[in-house]
């Protein structure tokens, strides 16, 4: 996987731009990501003013017509990724759900593209799907170990300090609670994960709880109801992702429009959107 329209193809520049987006994990000062879906949206989140730009798997997913969930081809997923990458001049992380891989060797393989692509983090989560482990939620701590030290060693291999980081489900998976989640987030950083993303955990309690256990960067997800980024700086978070919501919020608005079109032949639920000049402005704006 090659991306030849980004600068960050250049190892030193990769470096570079690692350590950069690295510095941005500032428990207090946390670094904010409306995350995207396509070189679009990438685009506009950085416009918007975003230090970095992270992709959501799920809306990735949707964007290409799949389903979430660990169904994504690697090399298509990576494909966009490397688009994202091309739209932006601010570092990307890549969200790669399991590592679209079987075992570790495969997850090293798979930031090998990563790094290809042009992107300096990912999240790599530990949850199965299907008939994945016997139908467990999560797969087993030494094995998502083994895994993420895998990532690892291709990144340093590599020479890019990777922001690794280690998503536990066992919030969204109903696969335990605080004693689960630090015992996995123990064992994560261990083989290598520079930082814990517990999706699902934003109790201000549960929140405070977590960093304050968890030897390392923070990441929470936030939607309607979840405290502010305020909130959540003061408690100590270090990251704070929108995940699919904003995917899910423009699918919605893609959805309210055609049934409003199709069945009431009216359109007001297009009053708000962007100027076609900006829009084309901004995506015609060489990367």
């Amino acid at each position: 996987m090659t991306n030849p329209h980004s600068l960050r193809m250049n190892p030193d520049s990769l470096r570079e731009t690692a350590l950069a987006f690295r510095a941005l994990h500032v428990p207090g000062r946390p670094l904010v990501l409306p995350n995207a879906w396509d070189a679009a949206s990438a685009r506009i989140v950085e416009g918007a003013g975003a230090a970095a730009v992270a992709t959501t798997s799920a809306g990735l997913a949707w964007g290409l017509g799949t389903a979430d969930g660990n169904r994504l081809d690697r090399d298509a997923a990576l494909g966009v990724v490397g688009r994202i990458v091309a739209a932006v001049r601010v570092p990307v992380s890549a969200d790669i759900e399991s590592g679209y891989a079987q075992d570790a060797q495969g997850v090293a393989d798979t930031v090998r593209a990563v790094l290809a692509a042009g992107a300096v983090g990912v999240n790599i989560e530990d949850a199965l799907y299907g008939d994945e482990g016997g139908g467990a939620p999560l797969r087993p701590v030494a094995e998502q170990a083994e895994r993420i030290a895998a990532a690892r060693a291709a990144a340093d291999a590599a020479g890019v300090p990777l922001y690794i980081n280690a998503r536990i489900d066992t919030y969204l998976r109903g696969a335990g609670k605080i004693e689960e989640t630090l015992e996995r987030a123990a064992a994560f950083l261990a083989a290598g994960a520079d930082g814990v993303f517990v999706p699902g955990a934003v109790d201000p309690v549960t929140v405070k709880t977590l960093v304050e256990g968890i030897e390392g960067p923070l990441n929470v997800l936030v939607g309607p109801g979840a405290p502010s980024v305020a909130e959540l700086a003061a408690l100590g978070v270090a990251r704070i992702s929108a995940g699919s919501s904003i995917a899910q919020a423009a699918h919605a608005l893609v959805h309210r429009a055609a049934r409003e079109l199709l069945d009431a032949g009216t359109y007001d639920s297009l009053t708000d959107g962007l100027d076609y000049g900006e829009l084309n402005t901004l995506m015609g704006r060489s990367s």
